[in-house]
């Protein structure tokens, strides 16, 4: 068990026996200590996958998941809250749909972070640290230092060796610069994302890696494949390739023949009816053409992806430079048209999908923005960035469906309860997937880091599943 779910003592004997252990450090009696509260808690089964869906810009938490309906009307806005399927829990009378799940999800009330600014809180949020750089945009890419969750996760369990191990979409509209969150860091580009790209025209997705000419089909990939083993091993070091680069062709040859992966991505094999209960069409306002519609499509992607064996998906909603949910503009008007309608439905969509599938227990749901909105309703009707105090969602996985750890003072402005950090929030995905958080990975310089520097919200989790 973990500090998030039991007060820590510190003792002379246990002291002593850390000392003992040849851990008589702060940081290996801390290490010592954090194990040996967690050997004494049952650990639910280890998830086979995550669905980690990102909000770019940041949702007004007081305007969805933390309502503050007895706070003055500058601060707890339009919207009223509704029952859910949870006894005492509400939720924003936009989300209607998530209302009718709540019993598979869960809320943490009580994230917060430094940052106030857009990349520098996405890095933060993929990678549990903050950026190098400190809290300020870049307009310029920079090269990533930090592995985010997928790139860590894949790294751990790369002797398992899935085809396709990390997965993200959409890649067509999503970035105008490419924050530096999103990929391997300093485990290599060899842990960056499988990305997949969205025409939002065709309503289709593609990755140009899994494009075999017509004449080149998965069979005859194989058999050259064979021949080529037959003939290394006839006659030894003159076929062979670069050993630097035998892994990438080994990878290539992996990936033409995956035809799961390219199964998963023809949204053509899904029944019309399964298509449009995640949303087939946008209900929101034109977004110039960045593919918005294809919101509800995206979950569905993920869905078919974790059927096919992706241990780890992330989906990017909206851009990062053009409409998201970045609403310091008429923040009521957005949430209401353009935000929560899609979003309320494709996320509905999933949980009750995965969980029709038998998928819900084994695949955890993350749904996050970078962080919240003010709590006082600026000038222009909006609201602004707000890293303070916000809420994300948790779903499947092992979560004690209803449950709602931490909460946030009056005004939604600071934690009053159990605060938990990006660092947290990566403890907690890696601990769901089996993985000690306390584990160490390398850089380049051969610098030890553990997988996170929090730890997980063990009380959110049934052991029992």
């Amino acid at each position: 068990m973990y500090p998030h779910s039991c007060q820590m003592e510190f003792t002379r004997r246990g002291l002593i026996f850390s000392g003992a252990a040849g851990a008589l450090t702060l940081g290996g009696v801390l290490q010592a200590r954090l194990r040996a509260e967690q050997s004494k808690t049952a650990a639910p089964a280890a998830i086979r996958s995550c669905i980690f869906l990102f909000y770019y810009g940041g949702p007004s938490h007081l305007d969805t998941y933390d309502l503050k309906p007895q706070a003055p009307s500058t601060v707890r806005g339009e919207f009223q809250g509704i029952s859910t399927t949870v006894p005492g829990l509400q939720v924003c009378e936009h989300l209607p749909r998530m209302a009718r799940v709540m019993h598979h999800c869960a809320l943490i009330r009580s994230m917060h972070h430094k940052n106030r600014l857009h990349d520098s809180a996405s890095i933060e949020t993929h990678t549990g640290r903050q950026a190098a750089h400190g809290d300020r945009e870049e307009f310029a890419p920079i090269p990533q230092f930090f592995p985010c969750h997928g790139a860590t996760v894949s790294y751990v369990r790369r002797d398992q060796n899935p085809v396709v191990p990390h997965a993200a979409l959409p890649y067509v509209f999503h970035n105008v610069v490419d924050v530096p969150c999103q990929g391997g860091g300093f485990l290599g580009a060899n842990f960056d994302p499988f990305r997949i790209s969205v025409d939002p025209e065709k309503q289709d997705y593609t990755v140009p890696e899994l494009q075999l000419r017509e004449e080149l089909q998965t069979a005859r990939i194989r058999g050259r494949s064979r021949l080529l083993t037959r003939l290394q091993h006839n006659y030894p070091g003159t076929l062979s390739p670069d050993p630097g680069l035998a892994q990438y062709y080994e990878k290539a040859l992996s990936l033409l023949g995956a035809d799961a992966i390219r199964r998963a991505l023809d949204l053509e094999q899904e029944p019309r009816e399964v298509r449009e209960l995640y949303g087939l069409h946008s209900t929101a306002v034109e977004d110039n053409g960045f593919g918005s519609q294809m919101r509800g499509q995206n979950l569905l992607v993920a869905r078919r992806l974790v059927e096919a064996g992706v241990p780890f998906v992330n989906v990017y909603d909206y851009r990062q430079q053009g409409l998201n949910w970045d609403s310091h503009a008429q923040n009521f008007e957005q949430h209401k048209r353009k935000l929560l309608p899609p979003a309320d439905r494709a996320l509905s969509a999933l949980i009750t999908d995965l969980d029709e599938r038998g998928l819900l227990s084994t695949t955890l749901v993350v749904a996050a923005g970078e962080f919240g909105r003010t709590p006082t309703i600026n000038t222009t009707a909006g609201r602004d960035h707000w890293p303070d105090c916000y809420t994300i969602l948790l779903a499947g996985g092992g979560v004690r469906g209803g449950a709602v750890f931490g909460a946030s003072d009056a005004t939604g402005a600071y934690p009053t309860r159990d605060p938990v950090t990006p660092a947290d929030l990566a403890a907690t995905i890696y601990w769901r997937f089996g993985l000690d958080p306390l584990q160490h990975i390398h850089d380049r310089s051969a610098r030890p880091w553990p997988l996170a520097d929090g730890r997980p919200v063990t009380s959110l989790f049934d052991s029992r599943s």
